[in-house]
């Protein structure tokens, strides 16, 4: 017997034609989603709004309504919502990732216009969670608001807003799979209901392979449990990263009549997991390697208020990189985000955004555990989500703070793995048969305080070769917490180093933020964790950059880690990771780390290519240059390049890839024909300033005919300023300063330039502390500003006099300091800067031809 049915329950999604207010006085027309903090997050004023915004909205109710239930749905608002309907109080939520429902039926006035008011606050609050972390707390009602309708019997929207079923499985393997279906179905009518339930279990194609047929009363005024359970499926299809094979399951819910009340579906996905503590992660009884990224939910210009059509979009980017895993961090993301995992068959790592830090209340527990109990029932049925988390990093705080006591920090320890247990024992209870997961950062609380034997696979947050150590330490981090736990199943859930596309080195180092230096971390990382059967697996950090208000790095106001820029431009290693997890089908790309080529004193330079194959050949300018033999997705090749357009082409046996490189060829600036000379002074990195099409040269000491700092002349050492540089698009110039070192050379012809110097303060007066995953910080809030005086002179014209930066400017500010000089005699330009109070410092030179 087979059934067909059209529902005649309404689900509308009503995010046009809202009206906003920070203060209730001035009204702007808005649309959902809509956040409150996309631009001020991102300017030059320290912090950003966190507090009330206004929302309302009008909506006809038609008197053929009267007798349904109706539902305000909002399926995100961050982070506390207090809800009026015609001026009553409907309900409030804590909590900014998940969905809510509140029941307006009785608030509600027919063939009438309906007032809709929603109060936000993102207000830090010691009882809601996050209460720290290292992204950005947008404000606002940011994910799809929808109005429900439904007859008086339907599956319930009161279990923690989840969708009123929940699918399990049993007995799964190659030969046969069941399924079990548990419902929540409401009756609000005043009388006993008599209803009828199908169910139907469809393959891919649309064909029905198993139908279940319930007669069901239902007493007035309560809710009904169900369990259905199928029979088994022989030899069903398994759901994997490989071949994401999807089932669909349909529920409808009728009157005793046939008259459709309300109806349900989801997918359904064959595929059981499990961890080794020597062997990782098994899917469907087989080993894979997990490897894939975080995700944060933010985007260029819009700050948490994504159309959803860019978001998924982010998911087909992730699988065409070759993920087979993504960590949603640090919080539930949108649904529709996890059916695509389904659909495109990506395993999901999902938690609730406790980080950092807990608070010692009943309400911060009872939040938490709400939270969790909302996670776990709004996404249960996704076939995708195998691992479920609740903590991110909660010791990181504990582990710098200057001002708790010592009792104060055990009693920290005590609470939070109190809490820890709490949620590892609920996730166990209401998600069985998925495995629990806690992200750590890099450091012994959690070993010492035992909360890192809780959930069933530890994730570890690893930051070698960035915020400390080398990257070759991971791997004895991972033998040693192996050697130390051999019962304990591990995966490393982030690592990652910033990464700025118009940052570029030849000598890649520690927290240069070049590309180049991203893809030496990167891949040395995948070589660590492939060599280690016993690592489940790595997540990068980050799938693309995102915001973090109070960064201050070469883009401040946003963490650089990611894979794709903040716009979803690849960054190169995205392509290196394609070479890597990406076999099917061949694949080779050539990069290209800088749009202008500037190489001083020969013609030749490294290139790096990328490709799944074995082997290659190299043309340059249209002919053959070299055969290439790839390691690990990479071969780097030495080409002499021309000045000028050059072509470089790529192919493998079945495929090709090209790029241009345009080469300035810099061997002595006296005959060399130049109109704008920039140097990055204190640095190894050039950057390019894609405004004004000018790239800063990396620094180097001083050789006859080109350009560079006098040793001789001071200490001239490098620091480098971790802070958000205002005044100024160009923070990579800026943040990286050559201090003590009071003579420059630049050997430039004859003639009339502009020449612009760039300076900043280096010695921070700034109290914001700034923590990422650290071994140690210093505490530099009692630090006071440097009284540094000097005199700026080019050649033997001074411009600028008892130069005081610590007294004429705000601190940090980008100082630019211009002035025209005339070359005469072949005496080119010296730069000399002569320290009358303490050490003297520069960040950048521009040197413009002029008229």
């Amino acid at each position: 017997m087979t059934f067909s049915f059209n529902s005649h329950a309404q689900s509308k999604i009503i995010n046009s034609g809202w009206q906003f207010s920070e203060d209730q006085s001035v009204w702007g027309n808005v649309n959902i989603p809509h956040t409150w903090n996309d631009k001020d997050a991102f300017d030059d004023a320290p912090g950003y709004r966190r507090g009330l915004g206004y929302y309302k909205k009008q909506i006809f109710i038609a008197s053929a309504e009267s007798n349904n239930i109706h539902y305000l749905k909002f399926n995100a608002v961050n982070q506390e919502a207090t809800v009026s309907v015609n001026g009553i109080k409907v309900g409030n939520h804590k909590g900014g990732y998940t969905a809510f429902n509140f029941d307006i039926t009785a608030f509600l006035k027919y063939d009438d216009y309906n007032l809709i008011e929603v109060t936000v606050d993102n207000s830090h609050n010691e009882n809601i969670p996050p209460l720290d972390a290292d992204f950005t707390f947008y404000g606002g009602i940011y994910r799809d608001v929808g109005l429900i309708s439904l007859p008086k019997q339907h599956f319930s929207l009161n279990d923690f807003a989840s969708e009123g079923y929940y699918v399990n499985y049993y007995n799964i393997s190659e030969k046969r799979a069941g399924v079990e279906v548990k419902l929540l179905i409401d009756n609000f009518e005043t009388s006993k209901s008599k209803n009828r339930l199908y169910l139907k279990i469809l393959d891919a194609t649309g064909n029905l392979i198993l139908e279940e047929y319930k007669g069901i009363k239902i007493d007035a005024s309560t809710s009904k449990e169900l369990n259905i359970k199928f029979p088994e499926i022989e030899n069903p299809k398994l759901w994997s990263p490989e071949h994401p094979y999807l089932y669909k399951l349909e529920i409808t819910l009728t009157d005793k009549n046939g008259y459709v009340l309300d109806s349900k579906s989801s997918n359904l996905g064959f595929r059981w997991a499990t961890v080794d503590s020597e062997k990782g992660f098994f899917l469907n009884g087989k080993s894979i390697k997990l490897i894939g990224v975080n995700r944060h939910q933010d985007y260029a210009n819009y700050g948490n208020a994504v159309p959803l059509s860019l978001q998924k979009k982010d998911i087909e980017l992730i699988k065409e990189m070759g993920s087979n895993v993504i960590r949603f961090a640090h919080y539930p993301h949108a649904r529709e985000l996890y059916k695509k995992c389904d659909e495109l068959g990506i395993l999901v790592w999902t938690e609730i955004p406790i980080v950092n830090k807990v608070t010692n209340t009943n309400a911060f527990f009872d939040v938490s555990k709400q939270m969790q109990k909302e996670h776990i029932k709004q996404y249960y049925n996704f076939p995708s989500v195998v691992m479920i988390g609740y903590m991110n990093e909660i010791f990181l705080r504990l582990a710098f703070d200057k001002k708790e006591t010592d009792l104060e920090k055990e009693n920290r320890k005590k609470y939070t793995y109190t809490l820890a247990k709490q949620l590892e024992n609920l996730t166990r209870t209401e998600a069985p048969n998925h495995i629990t997961v806690m992200a750590l950062h890099f450091n012994e609380l959690y070993n010492e305080t035992k909360i890192a034997d809780l959930p069933m696979l530890v994730g570890w947050n690893l930051y070698f070769g960035w915020y400390h150590d080398t990257i070759k330490d991971l791997g004895v981090f991972l033998d040693d917490q192996h050697q130390r736990y051999p019962n304990r199943s591990l995966l490393v859930s982030e690592y990652g180093p910033g990464a700025d596309v118009r940052v570029s080195a030849t000598e890649p180092s520690r927290y240069d933020y070049s590309q180049e230096y991203q893809l030496v971390l990167h891949s040395g990382y995948y070589n660590q964790v492939g060599n280690r059967d016993f690592v489940a697996g790595m997540t990068a950090w980050n799938f693309a950059d995102f915001g973090s208000e109070f960064r201050g790095e070469t883009i401040p106001h946003v963490n650089q880690k990611g894979l794709v820029q903040y716009n979803r431009e690849p960054k190169e290693v995205y392509y290196w990771y394609q070479s890597v997890l990406k076999t099917n089908d061949p694949f080779v790309h050539v990069t290209n780390y800088q749009k202008e080529l500037n190489l001083l004193e020969n013609n030749t330079h490294e290139i790096v290519v990328f490709s799944n194959q074995d082997k290659g050949k190299l043309y340059v300018n249209d002919e053959f240059f070299k055969h290439m033999n790839f390691e690990s997705g990479i071969a780097k090749v030495t080409i002499p390049f021309k000045e000028g357009i050059n072509t470089v082409r790529a192919e493998t046996d079945s495929t090709s890839d090209d790029t241009i490189f345009n080469v300035k060829i810099i061997k002595d600036l006296k005959t060399d024909d130049f109109d704008v000379l920039a140097i990055n002074v204190g640095t190894d990195i050039s950057f390019r300033d894609d405004v004004f099409g000018v790239t800063y040269l990396k620094d180097r000491s001083y050789t006859k005919n080109l350009f560079g700092y006098l040793p001789s002349s001071g200490k001239c050492n490098r620091k480098l300023i971790p802070f958000n540089v205002s005044n100024t698009i160009n923070e990579a110039v800026y943040q990286t300063v050559l201090v003590d070192c009071n003579t420059y050379k630049v050997d430039i012809p004859d003639g009339k330039y502009k020449v612009t110097l760039y300076f900043v303060e280096p010695q921070l007066k700034n109290k914001t502390k700034v923590l990422f995953n650290l071994t140690d910080a210093k505490d530099d809030s009692k630090t006071d500003v440097m009284h540094r005086v000097f005199d700026v002179k080019l050649n033997d014209k001074t411009i600028a006099s008892q130069f005081n930066m610590a007294k004429a400017y705000a601190d940090k500010y980008g100082i630019a300091e211009s002035s025209k000089i005339n070359i005469t005699n072949n005496i080119g330009l010296t730069i000399r800067l002569n320290p009358i109070i303490g050490e003297t410092v520069l960040s950048g030179i521009l040197i413009e031809k002029t008229d």
